[in-house]
């Protein structure tokens, strides 16, 4: 088992001192979200990337990959009415792919919940076929460079559009790549009828990355979610990719919530150091 967190929670900090700062407490990986790097990924050089992918082998963390992906810059949406913008986003998630593998990375998340919004004037089904075509475009890409996107279920508070694993995985099959897969999400999947560990069980041909907090928007081991069960059930699916916190509320220090994380997450999971 391998812990990541995420670095957006570490506002205003240098992508290279979130690096040394996870290592030293004991994570594995750091999850990036490129809007911390530059509005635009097309902005982020090729020095810059290799830049960043020294950073994190000097520190001796890996670079999981990409997140938070499509928040900037503005005018991005996977389900647009507008083919002109649909095939903007797609133009741009290639550009996020080469950047996810320049930097040593071979996750992407793909939540991107108001890029992907049912808009008025559009069906479910055609916001369905506009995904199914968005996937399509971008899987030669994430194969040849060796990346796996990642589609996430989020909770309808979030979005009207694939709100449960069993949605997502029925959205990413017919694509039919290793390189397409799902995410799964604590917070989200506590939004679903089912328990997590059943999700997790029906999901194990699909998942490829797992987020790790609470409904409370902090992370694991800061509020009521029991962090056990989910433990018990990814180890009883073989889970071997990574659990990678990602919180939502800032107010907490930084340092506080990974190292606090880091420990529940261990213990929980019985991995040691």
């Amino acid at each position: 088992m391998k812990f990541a967190i995420c670095n957006e929670m570490f506002e205003g900090w240098d992508v290279g001192d979130v690096f040394r700062y996870a290592a030293e407490v004991g994570f594995d990986g750091v999850e990036v979200a490129p809007f911390t790097i530059a509005e635009s990924v097309t902005d982020i050089s090729a020095t810059q990337r290799s830049d960043i992918r020294k950073q994190a082998s000097d520190a001796g963390v890996d670079v999981v990959g990409l997140h938070w992906l499509l928040i900037s810059p503005k005018g991005l949406y996977i389900t647009h009415v507008d083919q002109d913008v649909r095939t903007k986003t797609i133009d741009y998630f290639k550009e996020l792919i080469n950047c996810t593998a320049d930097v040593g990375g071979n996750r992407m998340i793909l939540g991107s919940p108001k890029q992907r919004d049912v808009m008025d004037g559009v069906t479910y089904e055609q916001a369905w076929d506009y995904a199914q075509t968005f996937l399509r475009e971008i899987t030669p890409t994430a194969e040849e460079r060796d990346v796996v996107l990642c589609f996430e279920p989020l909770a309808p508070v979030e979005t009207n559009f694939i709100q449960t694993a069993d949605e997502a995985i029925k959205l990413v099959e017919p694509i039919g790549s290793p390189n397409v897969q799902i995410i799964l999400d604590v917070k989200a999947m506590s939004s679903e009828a089912r328990s997590i560990p059943e999700i997790i069980h029906s999901s194990r041909n699909w998942v490829k990355h797992f987020h790790a907090n609470d409904v409370n928007l902090q992370g694991p081991g800061f509020g009521d979610v029991d962090f056990v069960p989910i433990a018990e059930a990814l180890h009883e699916i073989d889970f071997q990719d990574w659990v990678s916190v990602e919180v939502f509320d800032f107010s907490i220090d930084p340092k506080e919530t990974a190292t606090k994380s880091i420990a529940y997450l261990r213990e929980t999971f019985g991995v040691s150091r």
